[in-house]
């Protein structure tokens, strides 16, 4: 189905973008429904609290990492065909999840989870942008679809401490096979398949750029605990920097890359990718520390504490939602780095939180300004990740979008922790020491999203301005 076909066809075109829409959530659901419920999940697996930050990047280094690879397979062997794979295989995995018994088998699932959303997501975003064409239907989408990205985490936050409190940690889970099997069927009856290219997989590439990543995060997550004279933070940090190295060298040689090197030589879609690992991994620290804050210092009980979520949520999604009629009015420029400046001044004031802190008073507020914020930029962002793509790189080029997205979180969860083990003393404990903690994680979250910023400002407004006023020379 084409773009113009869908705009014959609305009532299709509406139930395809519910489809995808739908899917895209549950997978962003699943990054953060964990983070409410670590508490609980620590305490009745037995992890150590090194290893809790690893049930999030189990997760995002498989999904991030395998991505590429992912939006291959879709250009290969079809989209629809991989949207449903990937659906299968997310599903089963959360299932796993649900009755794991053990450290290992937690972890085990978590990544082949992360298997299958990278498998998935790609094609949510593909079928996407063929099925919507480039305009109004296509903005519209898109706010839809980075709606979904952005009330996705905090929602996840909220059903997290729901289930934990009232049923278990792993109720979060065990829905997913319900709604993973409805859209199953629903795509079946309702996604067209798309033409297949021939082409090979590039295997090498997808494991050095998977292994590289792996070992570029685990490096600060270990010195966080050994510091930097422990050997293995400092030689995780070296072969991951190898590896990245090798994966960048293939994709030069090889005949089909899983990342076409020119989607980068747009200066626009660069610029987009870099803003947006930024930005998550600033954000990261918000979404996976602020629940310590407001269990650990606040003492807010699992659910309270998803509920004080909706002071991001709701001003996420209104934001988000205003997206199409903002973007007409104001231009996608201004939205992005109104989104992003929004999301700096959050940071820093929820960084000022201290021991004594009122959620009223020094929580809620910044969480509303971050909310607004991300509703904001992630469309624009997302719409300038695959700007100017041609067909045949549709899926790799929403690959990347997601690659830069996941691990950015990841890659920012390894810098965060560290910063949170530096902020005081190795034997500071107590609800001072926590709240001292997360101040820095915040600030650190601040200049990450402030070098967004700077990289939205001068690899996208920038040329675009000057494209603009040299089209306009010309006219003239």
């Amino acid at each position: 189905m084409t773009g113009p076909q869908s705009q014959s066809l609305p009532r299709s075109a509406n139930t395809v973008l519910a489809i995808i829409v739908a899917s895209y959530l549950m997978i962003v659901v699943d990054i953060s429904i964990v983070i409410t419920g670590l508490p609980r999940i620590q305490a009745s697996l037995g992890f150590s609290s090194a290893q809790l930050s690893w049930v999030t990047n189990a997760y995002t280094l498989a999904f991030g990492g395998l991505l590429l690879l992912g939006a291959r397979a879709g250009d290969i062997l079809g989209r629809r065909r991989m949207f449903i794979v990937g659906l299968s295989l997310f599903t089963a995995a959360s299932v796993a999840i649900g009755i794991s018994q053990s450290v290992s088998w937690m972890l085990a699932a978590r990544a082949i989870q992360g298997v299958g959303a990278a498998v998935l997501a790609p094609s949510t975003l593909a079928l996407l942008s063929t099925h919507f064409a480039e305009g109004p239907a296509r903005t519209r989408a898109l706010s839809l679809y980075a709606a979904a990205a952005g009330v996705g985490a905090t929602l996840g936050l909220v059903l997290g401490g729901l289930f934990a409190d009232l049923v278990s940690w792993r109720a979060g889970f065990f829905i997913n096979l319900p709604i993973g099997l409805a859209l199953i069927v629903a795509a079946r009856r309702h996604i067209a398949e798309t033409p297949r290219n021939a082409g090979h997989f590039d295997v090498g590439g997808a494991l050095t750029s998977t292994l590289g990543m792996t070992a570029l995060v685990y490096g600060p997550v270990r010195a966080a605990e050994g510091g930097w004279h422990d050997e293995l933070a400092l030689g995780a940090l070296v072969v991951g920097v190898l590896l990245t190295g090798a994966f960048v060298w293939i994709e030069r040689q090889v005949r089909h890359p899983i990342l076409p090197l020119r989607l980068l030589a747009s200066r626009e879609r660069a610029g987009a990718y870099l803003a947006r690992l930024l930005f998550l991994g600033g954000a990261v620290g918000f979404w996976f520390f602020s629940t310590q804050f407001l269990q650990g210092v606040l003492h807010l009980r699992p659910l309270q504490a998803g509920i004080a979520f909706l002071s991001v949520t709701l001003p996420n999604f209104a934001s988000a939602m205003a997206v199409p009629k903002l973007t007409r009015r104001f231009g996608s420029e201004k939205l992005l780095i109104a989104g992003l400046l929004l999301g700096v001044v959050g940071l820093l004031w929820l960084g000022q939180a201290g021991e004594h802190a009122s959620y009223w008073v020094n929580v809620a507020p910044p969480m509303l300004l971050i909310g607004l914020g991300q509703g904001l930029l992630l469309a624009p962002l997302t719409a300038a990740g695959v700007a100017g793509v041609a067909r045949e790189d549709a899926g790799a080029a929403s690959g990347l979008v997601n690659v830069a997205h996941q691990l950015g979180g990841a890659l920012g969860l390894g810098l965060l922790v560290l910063v949170f083990a530096s902020a005081m003393p190795a034997d500071a404990q107590g609800t001072e020491a926590l709240a001292h903690r997360i101040s820095a994680v915040m600030d650190t979250a601040a200049l990450l999203l402030g070098l967004s910023t700077l990289a939205a400002w001068f690899l996208i407004v920038v040329p675009r301005r000057r494209g603009q006023s040299q089209q306009q020379e010309v006219l003239s």
